[in-house]
């Protein structure tokens, strides 16, 4: 029984792990020469459980997990300086022959 238990708190984390894909000029560019996707993940994944979790999402084979820290941007308010949140991306390599559509929905 706590081994079914575990199994769920594991699985729980990780469909918590993935943010969100990064769709930009740049992750567009890389996603088409390089046959990686980025994505925006927990600043606490680590590159196994951020390669588990697209796994267990898309259903596909992955074969490399890249991962970036990104500094958050400083802003300002008038004279009160600010700084957005630090954040992480990693960058997933599939193994030849995979594929993940986002446009699948529609």
């Amino acid at each position: 029984m706590s081994a079914n238990l575990n199994l769920v708190k594991i699985q729980d984390r990780l469909l918590q792990v993935i943010l969100a894909p990064q769709i930009t000029e740049k992750a567009t560019r890389i996603a088409d020469q390089n046959q990686q996707i980025a994505f925006k993940v927990r600043t606490d994944a680590t590159k196994p459980e951020i390669m588990a979790a697209v796994e267990l999402v898309f259903k596909v084979e992955v074969q490399s997990v890249t991962v970036v820290n990104v500094k958050g941007k400083e802003k300002r308010a008038g004279r009160i300086m600010g700084r957005r949140k630090d954040w992480k991306k990693a960058y997933v390599s599939l193994k030849p022959g995979q594929e993940i559509n986002f446009a699948a929905g529609e």
